[in-house]
């Protein structure tokens, strides 16, 4: 039995920190329509303008948010949320192109509420995963890279017993679990910081789980996952 935890050292920093999980099984990510995702990600785009409509960028809410999340942990120079990545590339025109359908989905959904949406291979997973403080001394590939870069000692990283997974919240993924067009069972996840952004989780939580039962079959269960409910089990 294969589980996900958030872990104490991660909540004594934000104790009100929500994951909406989704864990999909049978799903058929192999790259089919690709087009039809291209439009669903220039649609998306249009919705994410409303998340950065001052012009000063780092002043926008959901910049702000995460900016001084960042700050409460041990970073690497330069990390930014993933949401930030994704609406900078927007604020200056760019394009976010299709990649194969979960990642789609997942981009999708970012732009369109503002908030940070990731996924990984479940079948990829060494053991359980926690959400917790690097040691820094854990392996981590992620894609282009020719050797190992640890995370930091308390560094926030998704983690297993082969590694970290993602760094800091989920700005960079290992390459050994992202998910790819072979990926049949899936793990995905929304993060929030605040109980105020509780709706907003459930909603998009929700809308991720039908988007992806409907276009990549599979079925989905959903969960929150937050200090009153810290662990959840992903495979059996």
């Amino acid at each position: 039995m294969r589980k996900f935890r958030i872990e104490k050292e991660f909540l004594d920093i934000f104790p009100e920190a929500r994951l909406g999980i989704l864990v999909c099984h049978g799903i058929d990510n192999r790259i089919k329509e690709q087009d039809k995702y291209a439009v669903y990600l220039k649609d998306s785009v249009s919705l994410a303008a409303r998340h950065i409509e001052n012009p000063e960028f780092t002043e926008n809410p959901v910049i702000r948010r995460w900016r001084d999340a960042f700050y409460k942990f041990k970073t690497k120079k330069g990390a930014r949320c993933s949401i930030e990545a994704l609406l900078k590339r927007v604020s200056k025109g760019g394009e976010i192109g299709p990649i194969n359908p979960l990642v789609d989905i997942y981009n999708g959904l970012s732009l369109k509420y503002g908030i940070p949406v990731g996924g990984e291979d479940i079948d990829k997973f060494e053991g359980n995963v926690r959400l917790t403080l690097a040691s820094g001394d854990e392996e981590f590939m992620t894609l282009g890279s020719e050797k190992s870069e640890p995370p930091s000692p308390g560094e926030i990283v998704y983690k297993d017993d082969a590694g970290a997974i993602c760094r800091c919240f989920n700005w960079r993924e290992a390459v050994r679990t992202m998910l790819t067009e072979e990926t049949t069972n899936a793990f995905m996840c929304i993060e929030t910081l605040s109980k105020e952004e509780l709706p907003v989780l459930e909603e998009a939580l929700e809308e991720l789980k039908n988007l992806i039962e409907k276009e990549l079959s599979g079925t989905c269960e959903k969960y929150i996952v937050s200090a009153e409910s810290p662990e959840i089990v992903i495979s059996n």
